[in-house]
């Protein structure tokens, strides 16, 4: 149907839209993931190294090891906070991302929406189309029954 092209090519477009906005999702959903657990890891790591220390406290130490140990939690500390804003962005960007897809999946639906009610109305019109032809034939073969039987008396 010639009057459909212009709604495919949009719906076509719409979907390619989607998709892409689909395979956008996906890939902030791994990224988010990823980063997720390695700030898991990261805070395991610290915690691991802290019951380590803990256990070793009860030794003599000395003051270059603690302070060692203390630099050493402080940037551990630091990159687990780090990681925790990198995974807090990430999920705000996998958000993001559903939020584009859902609009585009509500666009393709709409795109679709709209070419049903195009074909409904083209078939509604070829009907009345149709029944038109068929109520003038009607006419024309009564008429001419009705001619026929004027001209034979």
């Amino acid at each position: 149907m010639p009057e459909l092209k212009p709604l495919m090519a949009l719906l076509e477009q719409a979907e390619r839209e989607r998709d892409e906005a689909q395979q956008r999702h996906h890939q902030a959903l791994a990224q988010s993931h990823a980063a997720q657990d390695q700030a898991e890891q990261l805070l395991a790591y610290r915690r691991d190294c802290e019951q380590r220390w803990g256990a070793r406290s009860g030794a003599a130490g000395e003051i270059g090891q603690v302070h060692c140990y203390h630099g050493f939690v402080t940037r551990l500390s630091q990159a687990v906070e780090h990681q925790a804003r990198v995974a807090a962005h990430a999920a705000g960007q996998t958000e993001r991302a559903a939020q584009a897809l859902q609009q585009h999946e509500l666009r393709v639906a709409s795109v679709r929406k709209l070419i049903e009610r195009r074909v409904q109305e083209l078939q509604r019109r070829g009907a009345r189309h149709e029944q038109r032809l068929t109520d003038e034939f009607a006419a024309r073969a009564a008429w001419n029954r009705l001619a026929a039987a004027t001209t034979r008396f």
